[in-house]
């Protein structure tokens, strides 16, 4: 079925058009970002050559994809924006919420009761203003949009970082926070700084154990966690034909990673097969007929230099596996010098459980490689040494893998098949561990291992890798296990060795549906109630304006140290059912983050008390005496899920400011858009002047301009002071929202 077909037809019938146009006005070659960014201006009329990480410009996407903990905030921003119908084609999927612990039928069932009051809303508001809703069980919010919704040259927005899976299809897919969403469901115009370009060129074709998920692994520890931020990663390159559909999702999804605003391929006949593979052949016709506006321009490609901040060169035909970690995905390290590396920091050797999955790695491609080995086990008299944990990525992928025998070769060595759903790569994973203090490692297919992600546990050291090497390494139970040179003991006491995984890109009988979940809208106009008492659910009220003055003499909430991501700042886990309700969830602000001063989490010094305790407790108790405070953190500040409610909670705690290094691109967007104030150290060093007990004015705020600098007053309780200059980001409008309180106030 395809979806949106009036649309998509609309789309293609213009779009030629609109590259020449655009190339005219500019007078140069395209990339092919730059040919869908500026197909979609929200002025078509406004064409001029933006500057890249400079300029902020106005994008009209085509679409909207919502995983239900986000689209609960986001839609009960929705209902506030006075609107009977999103204005373009929205969608919802239930996939969080869904806890892994016995098995997909078990757990399917516990969340559908457990959350049940928030499936009822979304599903209702969904109907209610014209948004496709996809049951629990349906699959992976981002395999789905795969499946049903992405396409060549589209342009999408999405509440989860992940959404850049999308540019597996060629789509420019950009992960937002729920305020961004409403923008776009709304019709107004989505604000964007225009993206630098990182080029990556691929050649040759991968072989062996190296699979697509190796080529993000290797860039990772290229760029770091913040080398993509406000640039997106366009691959081109002869290498880009010999990457399957999904394999090019599995890359551009994991680009979250490295903080890119989004990554994407050229159309090619591989994407082609995969839109008819899912019963898309109108799109892939309408694609290939306008295949020359979907890649870059043969001027682009010849000479990369001229029209990429960036060049980086990846060979496929040399790439060897990587596993990347721990407590950071950027730490890439080869599989030939990973057992090294173990053995010298003293990382837990023995591997305790694989878990092959996620939105990351969960295609049909990926599961049958995966199987492949699955099925040595018992050809070469094995056994699997650890654990095995499965999420297939969607009720397709399931009901097929279950017709052509992967789920029974899975299940034949003790693998446990969990729900179509994201499940541990979230932190929804009920684990059961004999000492949860002990030091343990696991291996995944996923794309994120901060600390305490996976199973909320501090001591388990989470390694990712691709699902050939998690399976290969499940088989071993041993991390300095390496599958390209190394044997296993049988049962009949002989060395043998693995062969190289094989697998089918698309499955040879094709794709059978399942029981796929989907509810289209019926558009009633029917009330939608949410009980005062509630606690998974709560009406949003709208935030104080600003009161025209300076922001004087807060006190310090937090001084983080080191790596503050979303996790640290609003934890997932258990916290996910008190998504749609801001002030339960409240209770969880920053209780993963580090206090610089002992080094300690959720233990901050409150002033009004004299005494420590947590970093939401504290807030509450300012706000409850009128008093704003303010967090200063380190480098990156929000990297990580485009979660806005580590914006929210802040604000509504009465956090004013967050004064960082640096920030990550989507909460740097999120803070803007709910009024915060997000400041930049002009020098870094100023960071180490703030003392504990400090209180800090930011002045200047009457001239609040775009590119005029603050200034940050520190009043230290000896009652000496210092100051010092603070940059911001923030152009015309954004100041308009923080004037107005809010994004959603200065409507």
């Amino acid at each position: 079925m395809v979806y949106d077909l009036a649309m998509l037809k609309a789309f293609y019938t213009l779009y030629e058009g609109k590259i020449e146009r655009i190339r005219t006005i500019l007078q140069r070659p395209l990339t092919l970002a730059e040919k869908i960014l500026y197909a979609h201006l929200y002025d078509e009329k406004n064409v001029k050559d933006y500057k890249r990480g400079e300029d902020y410009v106005n994008f009209r996407p085509d679409r909207v994809a919502m995983q239900d903990a986000t689209a609960q905030m986001a839609l009960l921003q929705f209902m506030n924006a006075g609107r009977d119908e999103v204005a373009v084609p929205s969608t919802v999927h239930c996939d969080h919420l869904i806890q892994a612990y016995k098995g997909a039928k078990e757990d399917i069932a516990t969340a559908t009761k457990t959350n049940e009051e928030v499936y009822n809303f979304l599903r209702d508001v969904s109907s209610r203003y014209g948004i496709g809703f996809w049951q629990p069980g349906a699959g992976i919010i981002h395999q789905v949009v795969l499946e049903n919704y992405a396409f060549p040259g589209g342009m999408m927005v999405g509440t989860d970082s992940h959404t850049p899976n999308a540019g597996g299809l060629g789509m420019v897919a950009i992960g937002v926070g729920g305020a961004d969403a409403v923008d776009v469901m709304t019709g107004m115009e989505w604000e964007l700084k225009m993206p630098r370009l990182i080029g990556v060129r691929l050649t040759g074709k991968l072989n062996g154990w190296a699979a697509p998920k190796d080529v993000i692994l290797k860039l990772a520890g290229i760029l770091t966690v913040k080398g993509g931020t406000n640039a997106i990663i366009e691959y081109f390159g002869p290498g880009t034909a010999s990457l399957s559909a999904t394999g090019k999702a599995t890359i551009c999804n994991m680009g979250a990673e490295v903080g890119a605003t989004t990554s994407l391929f050229p159309y090619d006949e591989r994407m082609a097969a995969y839109l008819k593979a899912t019963g898309r052949v109108e799109v892939a016709d309408m694609a290939t007929a306008v295949a020359e506006g979907l890649r870059a321009d043969d001027e682009v490609v010849a000479n990369p230099e001229k029209y990429y901040d960036r060049i980086i060169d990846i060979d496929l035909s040399t790439l060897e596996p990587y596993i990347n970690g721990p407590f950071t995905p950027d730490a890439a390290t080869p599989v030939s010098e990973f057992a090294e590396k173990v053995l010298k920091n003293g990382y837990p050797r023995k591997m305790e459980v694989g878990l092959i999955g996620s939105c990351t790695n969960s295609s049909y491609q990926d599961l049958s490689r995966a199987v492949s080995l699955a099925h040595q086990v018992t050809e070469k008299r094995l056994y699997a040494a650890a654990p095995l944990i499965v999420n297939p990525g969607s009720e397709r992928i399931r009901a097929t893998a279950e017709r052509d025998g992967m789920i029974d070769a899975f299940e034949k060595i003790g693998a446990t098949i969990m729900a179509n759903a994201c499940g541990p790569c979230i932190g929804q994973w009920k684990r059961v561990t004999d000492d949860p203090t002990r030091k343990n490692s696991i291996v995944t297919s996923f794309n994120r291992n901060f600390a305490k992600r996976a199973d909320g546990n501090p001591n388990t050291y989470a390694f990712v890798a691709s699902p050939e090497l998690t399976m290969a390494l499940t088989i071993a139970g041993d991390l300095c296990f390496n599958p390209l040179k190394d044997t296993l003991l049988n049962a009949d006491g002989e060395q043998v060795k693995l062969s190289e995984p094989t697998g089918e890109e698309l499955p040879p009988e094709g794709f059978t549906a399942g029981s796929e979940g989907y509810i289209a809208p019926s558009h009633a106009k029917t009330d939608i109630a949410v009980a005062p008492q509630s606690q998974r659910l709560q009406l949003l009220a709208p935030f104080p304006a600003w009161d025209g003055e300076d922001l004087l003499n807060m006190p310090l909430l937090i001084k983080t140290q080191g790596k503050c991501t979303t996790d640290h700042i609003s934890m997932a886990g258990p916290w996910l059912r008190f998504r749609g309700h801001l002030e339960n969830i409240s209770d969880n602000m920053l209780m993963g983050a580090v206090n610089a001063f002992n080094g300690e989490t959720n233990k901050v010094w409150n002033r009004s008390t004299n005494t420590y305790g947590t970093v939401s407790g504290t807030a509450k108790l300012y706000k409850s005496e009128g008093i704003p405070s303010i967090v200063v953190a380190e480098e990156n500040y929000g990297e990580g899920s485009s979660r806005e409610h580590a914006a929210m909670e802040p604000r509504f705690l009465n956090v004013r400011v967050i004064l960082a290094k640096s920030f990550a691109r989507i909460h740097e967007t999120n803070l803007k858009k709910q009024g915060m104030l997000a400041l930049t150290f002009t020098d870094k060093a100023d960071y180490d002047k703030i003392r504990e007990h400090d209180l800090l004015s930011v002045v200047g705020l009457k001239d609040f301009a775009p590119g005029r600098n603050l200034k940050v007053v520190l009043h230290h309780e000896d009652g000496s002071k210092e100051s010092f200059e603070v940059q911001h980001t923030y152009n015309e409008q954004q100041i308009g929202w923080f004037r107005a309180g809010s994004a959603l106030n200065a409507r």
